[in-house]
């Protein structure tokens, strides 16, 4: 009889990015049972597209102290109705789940008492996706996919897009914005660096999102915006897969960018601490 699992994934689009390739081997280990995310309502579409995947639950992630709200998710949820559940965000609230609304379940992570716990390694020792692995390895499942994802279900064919907007290949993608909360880590001369390669004959395009549409941030070069005003995850996706060179920040684009194989250049300022996940052969850092 099919069993039933439970992936927990909240966090950043940069953070799923990441993550992608645990979820995918989780997927692969449990292929003949039901498999549930639990994520940010933003990110359930990108899980309900994850081969694999059955259901998404959003968790809004609301104030602990709000009761209500906590019991409502403790009976939307109904973590015991998992038998295997596995905590790939590994925060304090996870750990309050595991506390509070677990009884029974087995639980992979690193809550108190968990059934599946693995040797947190030292702070900025290995990048996220290496401790994954480990995750994954301490509850037996095989790891194929964690350190080297395999993003070709997250892309989707935009060449009508790029037709549309006279986007001409080769063409250099360019991603200046990042999350509201990280404004710091935008490198301000993106402009300057649109007006050389144009200037030079190549064709320069961005993808804004609703980030840099908001925060108003205007470039040289081709602004692909779609109908909607912004192009969603999986445009992205193929927009950045088809680009001869990427330049970002450190932001969910530019993970996205490095994940799908692109050759590029992630521009990180002093305080970042996360620069093994964009350590890969074809980024630059």
């Amino acid at each position: 009889m099919p069993g039933r699992v439970l992936i927990i994934k909240q966090g950043s689009f940069g953070d799923i990015i990441v993550a992608s390739g645990a979820a995918q081997d989780i997927c692969n280990h449990h292929r003949n049972d039901e498999i549930s995310v639990l994520t940010d309502p933003a990110y359930r579409k990108i899980f309900a597209r994850l081969p694999g995947v059955a259901h998404t639950i959003a968790d809004a992630r609301e104030p602990r102290w709000r009761l209500d709200l906590m019991y409502s998710l403790y009976r939307r949820v109904n973590f015991d109705s998992f038998d295997m559940i596995y905590d790939l965000q590994k925060t304090r609230r996870n750990a309050f789940y595991h506390r509070w609304f677990v009884k029974k379940a087995a639980w992979s992570g690193c809550a108190k008492g968990c059934s599946h716990p693995y040797t947190v390694p030292e702070f900025g020792t290995m990048s996220g996706q290496e401790e994954f692995a480990l995750q994954l390895r301490a509850a037996g499942v095989p790891v194929r996919y964690t350190t080297e994802p395999d993003l070709s279900w997250f892309v989707e064919d935009v060449s009508g897009v790029l037709q549309d907007a006279g986007v001409t290949d080769p063409y250099v993608a360019l991603m200046p914005g990042a999350s509201e909360r990280h404004a710091h880590r935008c490198w301000p001369r993106y402009a300057e660096l649109a007006d050389t390669l144009i200037n030079e004959g190549i064709c320069v395009v961005t993808v804004p999102g609703p980030a840099e549409l908001k925060s108003g941030i205007t470039m040289p070069g081709i602004a692909l915006t779609g109908d909607r005003g912004y192009l969603d995850f999986f445009q992205l996706g193929g927009v950045l897969q088809g680009a001869a060179f990427a330049v970002g920040n450190d932001s969910g684009q530019t993970h996205l960018a490095a994940h799908l194989g692109t050759h590029g250049l992630a521009l990180y300022g002093p305080i970042t601490r996360y620069m093994n996940n964009m350590k890969r052969r074809n980024f630059s850092c």
